[in-house]
């Protein structure tokens, strides 16, 4: 019992360590940057777009690959318990019977057997080969195109890394944001909760004084309850919107994770100013088409090079021996050699015009290509105009919205300082907290909206 005990104590706490462990939360104390360069690392589909870059590189390994020496070895070893029997014509016995009569050996009348077939096994019981290939192309012009392609195809799949990059930087911008003005909206609340529920507290006083009314109480009390139900609203809203920046992020969603920056509007009007020295390679988009466009013409220019011949080398090499024993080491005994050495030539005459439509197919993907970079430009130069406009008004709307703020909060010290003097009435202060309440909503709505436009406005412009 006393050993038992013994062993319950370190086993109890080992589990008790493990356990701890296993729900240990890491707290990443994250700045909008950070939070960024921590996407760039776990992000999935930043990670699917790395794969691909690799996956594009050990492609072009492979196509030069196929530009140098094909060699190959083989060998064969055969036992034959039962040599294979063959029959051939009995060739032998009207040539002898022709001897004896001319010899006179035979009467000149002796009737010549017709012939028949006889067995015979040729070969031996054991046999071994060895042999060894090189074959090399020469010319192949579909060959030549894709090595010279080999850049482009690694340019586009490292601009396609760099989109994937792009939008995640965008998606964490937005998050990040996001749950910075939901935090400040849930302190805001908080403070509003202090001064209705120091109202209410007042409030209660002067009714059990004679001073106001049940119902000046109830008000107040409507107001506190509303702003308890805002208040868990919001709290519902934080915690979706820190999953959704983990998400963004790659981020497990049990770990812990504090946003460090703090709500800025001054960098809204400078990003209007920043717009100068645009160019449409700057947007990834319109840098991965013209990529796309290059890669098609190399296509085009493979199927074209399919109309020439194809010209390779080879060179077989070999050994082979025949036993009735099996003695192949033995050094006195011969291996007969076979060595060859040529060239093939493969001319394309008739493919049922198969070559002829890919070529079309490819010119039209570069036709294409063309109309969609046109197409991509107009989008673009709406793109600029739209958001611009967009951040121009939310600029306005934000500093209307502020102003709106703030006079409220003056509004509402008025109504509640005539309220405590006994000139102003309880209604009064509760129409002026809610109208406070309704300009703060609308406050972090334009706030919101402003930052999420910055944020287009700069990716219309290719700076994120």
């Amino acid at each position: 019992m006393k050993r038992c005990f013994q062993l319950f104590i370190p086993v109890t706490f080992l589990i008790l360590i493990f356990t701890k462990a296993s729900y240990a939360q890491e707290d990443h104390h994250f700045s909008l940057q950070q939070c960024i360069d921590y996407a760039m690392q776990h992000q999935t589909q930043i990670k699917s777009s790395e794969i691909d870059l690799e996956t594009t590189n050990a492609k072009n390994a492979e196509i030069t690959g196929m530009a140098l020496p094909q060699i190959s070895a083989s060998g064969s070893l055969q036992y034959l318990p039962a040599i294979p029997t063959q029959f051939i014509p009995d060739f032998i016995s009207p040539a002898v019977y022709g001897v004896l009569i001319k010899e006179n050996v035979l009467p000149a009348d002796t009737k010549v057997p017709q012939p028949g077939m006889f067995p015979v096994a040729f070969g031996t019981k054991y046999s071994a080969t060895g042999s060894i290939s090189i074959n090399q192309t020469l010319f192949e012009g579909s060959l030549l195109v894709a090595l010279q392609a080999k850049k482009t195809l690694i340019e586009l799949s490292k601009k396609s890394l760099q989109q994937s990059k792009r939008d995640v930087r965008v998606s964490v911008s937005k998050a990040y944001y996001s749950l910075l003005i939901s935090k400040k909206q849930l302190d805001l609340t908080n403070t509003n909760i202090e001064r209705i529920s120091k109202l209410l507290h007042d409030t209660k006083i002067m009714y059990q004084n004679g001073f106001a009314e049940q119902l000046d109480v109830d008000r107040v009390q409507v107001q506190l309850n509303n702003l308890e139900t805002a208040k868990v609203n919001l709290i519902n809203m934080l915690a979706v919107g820190d999953q959704l920046l983990k998400f963004q992020m790659g981020m497990p969603l049990n770990e812990l994770l504090t946003p460090t920056d703090t709500l800025s509007t001054t960098d809204l009007v400078g990003a209007l100013r920043d717009s100068s020295g645009f160019e449409y390679n700057n947007r990834i988009e319109y840098s991965l088409l013209q990529t796309q466009k290059k890669a098609n013409e190399y296509n085009l220019k493979r199927y074209k090079m399919g109309y020439l011949p194809t010209v390779s080398a080879f060179m077989n090499y070999g050994k082979n021996a025949g036993r009735d024993e099996f003695n192949f080491l033995k050094s006195n005994e011969p291996w007969f050699t076979t060595w060859i050495v040529g060239l093939n030539v493969n001319v394309p005459i008739f493919d049922g015009f198969q070559r002829k439509n890919q070529v079309k197919e490819a010119r039209l993907a570069v036709e294409k290509n063309n109309i969609q970079l046109e197409g991509l430009k107009q989008s673009i130069n709406l793109q600029i105009s739209q958001s611009e406009s967009t951040l121009q008004n939310d600029i306005i709307n934000l500093n209307s919205q502020e102003g709106n703020m703030k006079l409220a909060e003056s509004v509402y010290e008025a109504a509640k300082k005539k309220y405590e003097a006994g000139v102003g009435s309880n209604l009064e202060v509760v129409n002026a907290e809610s109208d406070l309440k309704q300009a703060q909503t609308n406050y972090f709505s334009a706030l919101y909206d402003a930052i999420i436009a910055k944020i287009d406005y700069e990716e219309s412009l290719g700076k994120i």
